[in-house]
């Protein structure tokens, strides 16, 4: 027998740690190849990590709440062969077979290194999580550089930030500007403390969980950038119904894939966003950055009842199908945990299905740093009136409320108000002879 290091794996581009959420086996239980066994979180989604071998689980190494590097150890597996502590050079995986060196890591975290220079200087790594923490907690670049990174090259790991954030009010420290996120300017005045409340008798206190807590501090860091305005419009998609009806069977036995309304949605937005491209722009300071792809997120609910929103990257340049084939494998591996870090970054345009709970229209709060998002409500038949050569007549037709959230620093009426009524014509005017 012979023992197997599991690794934590690569997670994506400026990922280096992960928290360990909890083990799904235990020591001395037995695990097969490719088998989850253990749940991972990282500042932007939870994963599983499934292992790259069978064998029995020895050690746990890194237990509930603490944190691993990419490429540290986690656990070790007995497995069958000899070679006694050598299993990771007999057995050949994908997983690293070490901790990075420093030169790899320098290699890794260069993106990291150039993005974060619109908020600390380039001589400082820092990791997406710690970096959150700083922004959160207005840690200055002068004080930064006071922190002693644990960390592989000096590194400001969490621990090390956290301690700091501890034990800042008990040391002078030289102060700086406030430190400001490359989306916005920090808004001038936050909004009061939250009232205590004193739970009554027979009242269940339930405390968030981690992914919940996050979701609370990214809807209030929205609201408090930046002033939303809403447009409603209701969109005759009648047109829409019968063409899926049409289809969906179809679809279904060519590619074993279901064929939902969100394909054509986001293809009525993609097109939309391409008649009015500002819209499709991010705010860096007094600055605005138009971007050049255009990556739709699709706000996406999760069986505990959180929400996440992986990101179709390149949605100008897929097909009907490709959409229905990207949007499916999306939502399945954010309801089962399979997401990478990657699919959750990158959006520069967001649609929420409030419809899909039945809801008719909602005002949907837009995530940073994106400039708006549209809300798809239910779709309900009811009585219309429609202009015919002969006279207007009453018929009964597939109808949609829209709602168009836009960030009033850049986005005005005109803008946001034409880019919902181009998605609204798209959708009304959609061709029952469309290709799927």
């Amino acid at each position: 027998m012979a023992e197997y290091k599991l690794l934590l794996p690569s997670m994506g581009e400026g990922v280096m740690e992960a928290t360990i959420i909890s083990w799904l086996f235990n020591e001395g239980d037995s695990v097969k190849e490719d088998d989850s066994v253990v749940e991972i979180a990282t500042d932007k989604v939870d994963s599983d990590v499934p292992t790259p071998v069978s064998g029995k689980i020895v050690k746990i190494l890194k237990q509930k709440d603490e944190v691993a590097k990419v490429g540290e150890a986690i656990a070790i597996l007995e497995i069958e062969g000899e070679g006694g502590n050598t299993a990771s050079e007999e057995v050949k995986t994908e997983t690293p077979a070490a901790a990075p060196d420093a030169e790899t890591l320098k290699t890794i975290e260069e993106p990291l290194k150039v993005a974060a220079s619109t908020e600390f200087s380039g001589d400082i790594y820092l990791s997406p999580l710690v970096k959150s923490i700083a922004q959160q907690e207005n840690i200055s670049e002068t004080e930064l550089k006071t922190i002693k990174g644990s960390g592989l090259e000096g590194r400001i790991t969490k621990e090390d930030i956290l301690a700091y954030v501890k034990n800042r009010g008990s040391q002078p420290v030289q102060q700086a500007a406030p430190v400001q996120t490359p989306s916005a300017p920090q808004p001038v005045a936050t909004s009061a403390p939250a009232a205590t409340i004193t739970a009554a008798a027979g009242d269940e206190i339930i405390p968030m969980d981690r992914m919940r807590k996050i979701i609370a501090e990214n809807m209030v860091k929205a609201k408090q950038i930046a002033p939303h305005v809403t447009s409603f419009i209701e969109t005759d998609v009648t047109n829409v119904v019968k063409w899926r009806n049409k289809n969906k069977s179809l679809f279904e036995k060519r590619e074993g894939e279901k064929l939902t309304f969100m394909p054509i949605f986001v293809k009525a937005v993609v097109k939309a966003i391409q008649d009015f491209p500002m819209i499709n722009v991010s705010i860096s300071g007094e600055n605005i950055i138009k971007k050049k792809n255009i990556n739709i997120g699709m706000a996406t609910a999760l069986p505990d009842g959180n929400l996440i929103v992986p990101v179709i990257k390149n949605a100008d340049q897929l097909s009907l199908s490709g959409l229905a084939k990207a949007i499916n494998d999306l939502a399945y591996r954010a309801r089962n945990k399979k997401l990478r870090p990657e699919d959750t970054q990158g959006a520069t345009y967001t649609i929420s299905n409030v419809g899909s709970f039945g809801n008719l229209m909602g005002t949907p709060i837009i995530p940073q740093p994106q400039v708006a998002i549209l809300a798809i409500g239910a779709i309900v038949k009811k009585p219309a009136v429609l202009e015919t050569p002969d006279g207007d007549v009453i018929a009964i037709r597939n109808l949609m409320f829209m709602s168009h959230s836009y960030d009033h620093r850049v986005v005005d009426g005109s803008l946001g108000g034409m880019m919902l009524k181009h998605v609204h014509d798209y959708l009304e005017n959609w061709d029952l002879n469309t290709e799927i």
